[in-house]
Formats: C-alpha cells, sequence, structure tokens
C-alpha cells in the first residue's frame, strides 16, 4: 500500500461536523434547497456548552498552569502523584485493582489511548478481531498499521440479552488467529450494554486462544436506570492480556482537556509509553490536573447529569417512534442513537448530506461503523434538549419526504 493510500484511508477530511468547524460561515448559511424551519444542531458530537464541564475543572487546569515545570513536564505516563490519586478509584469502579506505576498511563484523550494501545500489540500482519458497528477509529487504525481485521457482527437492533454479539464468530476469529480483540462497551454508535454473559464468554474465549483484549469504557459511568454493567478485567481473564480504555471527555465534558487513560497489563502500558514519548512526549501537563476532579464531582453532580440525558433519549425515541419504519433500539448508556431507517428513494451517503443542506443536521453516516449499517445514522444525543428535540423532528420529516 502507497503512503498516500494509506492515509486516504483515514478518511478524516470530510468526517462529519469537520467541514463545519474548517468554514468560516458555518451550517447555517448553508441550508438550502427547501430548509426546514429550526436552528442548526451538529449531532456528531456532544455540546459542552449545553452540558458544561465538571464544576472546577478550570480551577484545577489552573492551579497546574501556576506549577509551572513541575507539572507542564511530567513523566512520560504521567505525574506520578496524578497517577497513584486516580488509580484506586478507577480500582473501585471496576472491580480490581490498578498499578499507579506500572500499570496506567495517562494519554493526549481517549483517541490517543486506543492509537497506543493498538500500536503496542499489533504489527504488520497481525489478525485483530472487530466488533461491527463499533467506534469507526477501530477498523481505520487497524488498516493503518496494516494488520487485518476480522469483523464479529452485533445483532445491536435485536432482542437478544445483552449487546447481541456473535460469540460464536469471535471465537472462529481467535481462531483464525486473531491475537487481539478489540470493542467498545457501551457499544459506540448503539448505546447498548454487553450482558454479565456476554463478558463472561468473552473473557474465558480470550484466555483459551491467549488473545489481548482492549476494550474502550469511555461511557461505562452513563448508565441510564436498570443498565446493568460488568466490567472485564474484574472477570476471570489474564491481567495481563487486558487493556481497559476509559477518560472524562464525554461524560463530564472535559472533551477539551484532552485526557485519556488506559490501563491494565504493564507489558503493554510499558509499550505504549515508549511510543507516547515519540508520538507527543506525554498528555497536556496543566490538563492532567483536572483528573485530579475525576470520580471526585460534588455529591448528585453524576446522577443528574444521566437524568439530564436520559430526558433527552426518552424525548428524541418517542419522535423516532412516530416515524414509520424507522427502528431505534434504545440505549442503555452513553449518549447516542443509531437508528436505523427505511429504504430511501435517495442514497444513504446522499440523504446525511441533504439533512446537513436541507435541514441543518448533521449526523454521523452508519457505514462509518460497519459497512452493513449503510441504512443508520449516529447521532449524539449529548445535546441543548430542546434543539435535540426539534432537530430530530427534522430528520422524520426528511425520512418522510425521501421515503421510497
Amino acid at each position: 500500500m502507497s503512503i498516500d493510500a494509506k492515509f486516504q484511508r483515514l478518511a478524516t477530511d470530510n468526517a462529519p461536523g469537520q467541514e463545519l468547524r474548517q468554514s468560516a460561515d458555518g451550517l447555517a448559511a448553508q441550508m438550502i434547497g427547501g430548509p426546514l424551519e429550526g436552528r442548526p444542531v451538529d449531532f456528531s458530537h456532544g455540546d459542552v456548552d449545553a452540558h458544561p464541564p465538571t464544576p472546577g475543572s478550570f480551577d484545577l487546569f489552573s492551579a497546574g498552569y501556576e506549577m509551572g515545570g513541575a507539572q507542564a513536564y511530567t513523566e512520560y505516563r504521567g505525574d506520578i502523584g496524578i497517577r497513584e490519586m486516580i488509580a484506586p478509584r478507577l480500582a473501585r469502579f471496576t472491580g480490581a485493582p490498578v498499578d499507579a506505576k506500572d500499570g496506567l498511563i495517562i494519554t493526549p484523550g481517549t483517541q490517543g489511548a486506543l492509537f497506543l494501545a493498538l500500536a503496542a500489540t499489533v504489527t504488520r500482519g497481525d489478525k485483530v478481531a472487530i466488533v461491527q458497528p463499533d467506534y469507526f477509529a477501530n477498523r481505520k487504525l487497524v488498516e493503518f498499521l496494516e494488520a487485518e481485521m476480522i469483523p464479529v457482527q452485533m445483532d445491536y437492533l435485536g432482542t437478544k440479552t445483552g449487546a447481541g454479539l456473535d460469540l460464536g464468530e469471535l471465537e472462529a476469529a481467535l481462531k483464525a488467529g486473531a491475537k487481539v480483540f478489540l470493542f467498545s462497551n457501551p457499544n459506540n454508535p448503539a448505546g447498548v450494554v454487553y450482558s454479565a454473559d456476554e463478558i463472561t464468554q468473552i473473557a474465558a474465549l480470550a484466555t483459551q486462544y491467549g488473545a489481548t483484549v482492549i476494550v474502550d469504557q469511555l461511557y461505562s459511568r452513563l448508565r441510564y436506570v436498570g443498565a446493568d454493567y460488568t466490567h472485564l478485567r474484574a472477570g476471570a481473564i489474564d491481567p495481563e492480556k487486558v487493556v481497559t480504555i476509559m477518560g472524562p471527555s464525554k461524560t463530564e465534558s472535559l472533551s477539551g482537556y484532552r485526557l485519556g487513560v488506559a490501563f491494565g497489563a504493564a507489558s503493554v502500558i510499558a509499550r505504549m509509553e515508549k511510543l507516547q514519548a515519540i508520538v507527543s512526549l506525554r498528555a497536556p501537563g496543566y490538563s492532567q490536573a483536572v483528573l485530579r476532579s475525576w470520580f471526585d464531582e460534588a455529591p448528585g453532580w453524576m446522577e443528574d447529569r444521566i437524568a439530564q440525558h436520559q430526558a433527552i433519549r426518552d424525548d428524541l425515541l418517542a419522535v423516532f417512534a412516530g416515524c414509520e419504519g424507522v427502528l431505534v433500539r434504545s440505549p442503555q448508556a452513553g449518549s447516542y442513537l443509531f437508528p436505523h431507517l427505511p429504504k430511501l428513494r435517495i442514497a444513504p451517503g446522499d440523504f446525511v448530506k441533504l439533512l446537513r443542506l436541507q435541514a441543518g443536521v448533521s449526523v454521523t453516516p452508519g457505514t462509518e461503523f460497519s459497512p452493513h449499517a449503510a441504512q443508520s445514522i449516529r447521532l449524539n444525543f449529548s445535546q441543548d434538549r430542546s434543539a435535540a428535540l426539534a432537530a430530530v423532528r427534522r430528520i422524520t420529516a426528511m425520512v418522510d419526504r425521501y421515503r421510497a
């Protein structure tokens, strides 16, 4: 593969919402061809104005700044004092010990952690099992590293218990030589949570075939009423065969600070640090200080944030339920909806473009998450509640406008 082709396959130039942020005029000026009423909404990412960062985060950032070089130039894997502070919090949350010194690294966002974890475990020609649909960067990074992706299907719209992972396909992938299994829990884009039985079987299969498992748990704190959650690392899996990725960028709206963490297998964390030392040196030094507030928010703050998002989720689900032919599973966690649309008179890609141009709504096409999900779109509903509701009404109006 040529170097140009390798980078072209990353397909980042026109990522949903990206073209708007590159435009001085923004989305509003592009609502042409019979626009539908309502202010533009970009569902490709969350709105930190509607759901602001955890209180006191900027004060902590400022305190880090005041520390000067001691905070600016931390160890490559992050300030040891901060790692020692958050390690027991992560251990309590996930139900297994976290080694602050050797088993934890602070990264530039969870995206940075994902890249480092894959690059630390995968090389050219290796086989990697990846869920479909799942976070779009998973596939792109595996391809960039010139590894071989083995897809494992998830019946996210079905009625199976849990996420609907095809465990038979997972075993077949591991039996075929996949050395790494990568998945998100809760799933991005569908917001479904893996059942305890699914997690137990994933651990058993990984152990049986000696595979390393990388699990992205970015939204594991934003769980709705009735959603049980099982942490993979707390089960019967070799601790040297699992890496967990988390961060405060989404639920806590701290994305602007670019913070993530990976913890687990010390051998993998060590390789991640070596790579981080070359790629970015460290996570932003002053930003690392903001992690002091993580898992230490004021009483009731997290419960209120979850309630706000659950109310938005329920509003949007009710609108989609009233649109004939739309199928959407209620997310158990996170802030994503992944509706499957009925047959339209236009191609799915054109519908996504016309949503932006005619309805002022940006969404992420389903093909970013799986080649089988062309009829789906992803919405990040961490938005202003009334604006999100109006935008989804415009989406359903557009479905009716272009219905086959």
